[in-house]
């Protein structure tokens, strides 16, 4: 069976991703919360000035701890996904990762390092092009950094990847009978999920057109592949890369990586090029690598 259809296995009924989605986002809310209120609190009691904005709170409980507390809900609401598949939904947990037996990490890793040396070749060009980003390396703040990513980013991608490129696709699949909406649906929600994000309050409201594509590649590869390995490790990839590596002053989570942008908030070419170029041509070059020939019987039936 191939994995978008895979929603029709067990419970399917529409109380049971009511059902799920409110565990999750109630999950988010509430327990997830709960590490960032404490801190907020344990810091407002030393502060003689009350903490407003989110730069305030980052700056009084550090960035690392900031970091961990805003990565913390993804792990709660992952729990809660979880939960929903194997009690509500009455399924096996592979069923959101793979029609595969399992979970094929060769095509996970394979797609992570191609994304990872695809951003350090243009970390390298416009570190040796342009005077606006600078080594930002301090050991005692990195390893430290570098240990949480390692715990935190694979789980917030994990919930991400399995939630809008299994769970959602395969739901609105069930629903709507044809493979090309639920991809569709489901990448615009990805995209207007990330509204409240402070790039976009930068950037302007493209980055939303940004982000509903690269949805869109990564569910047309989840789709094509019968699997989250490939969209999974590329997602990874780049969160890693924008937690660990390079870092700016407005993105939303400001970290203490290796290097940091000084430049202005701006919609770069270095975006127009993975959208409209690089995207596509990895859809190709693993289209090639794992021999897809079925696209319109997939995308349309």
């Amino acid at each position: 069976m191939n994995f978008i259809d895979l929603g029709s296995k067990g419970d399917n009924k529409i109380t049971s991703y009511i059902f799920t989605i409110l565990l999750i986002v109630l999950g988010f809310l509430t327990l997830g919360q709960l590490p960032l209120f404490v801190l907020y609190l344990i810091k407002q009691e030393a502060s003689s000035t009350l903490l407003h904005t989110q730069h305030d709170v980052m700056k009084s409980i550090g960035l690392n701890s900031f970091f961990a507390t805003v990565m913390f809900p993804f792990l709660i609401s992952l729990l809660a996904l979880f939960i929903g598949l194997k009690f509500l939904h009455k399924r096996k947990l592979r069923t959101a990762f793979t029609s595969r037996d399992r979970f094929d990490f060769k095509r996970f890793f394979l797609s992570f390092f191609i994304w990872i040396f695809v951003s350090f070749g243009f970390l390298a060009f416009t570190f040796f092009k342009e005077d606006t980003i600078h080594f930002n390396f301090d050991s005692s703040k990195f390893f430290i950094l570098l240990l949480l990513s390692l715990i935190f980013v694979p789980i917030q991608t994990c919930f991400e990847e399995i939630f809008f490129r299994g769970y959602l696709i395969q739901g609105l699949k069930s629903a709507y009978k044809k493979a090309w909406l639920a991809v569709l649906l489901s990448s615009i929600l990805f995209g207007l999920l990330h509204f409240s994000n402070p790039e976009v309050d930068k950037l302007g409201k493209i980055l939303l057109i940004y982000y509903i594509l690269s949805g869109l590649f990564l569910g047309l590869l989840t789709l094509m592949d019968d699997g989250i390995e490939l969209s999974f490790g590329y997602h990874l990839a780049n969160n890693i890369f924008a937690a660990v590596i390079l870092t700016n002053e407005w993105q939303a989570f400001r970290t203490d990586a290796l290097f940091l942008d000084n430049s202005k908030p701006e919609f770069s070419v270095e975006n127009l090029l993975t959208i409209f170029l690089l995207q596509p041509l990895l859809l190709i070059l693993f289209s090639k690598i794992y021999k897809w020939k079925n696209w319109k019987e997939k995308l349309f039936n």
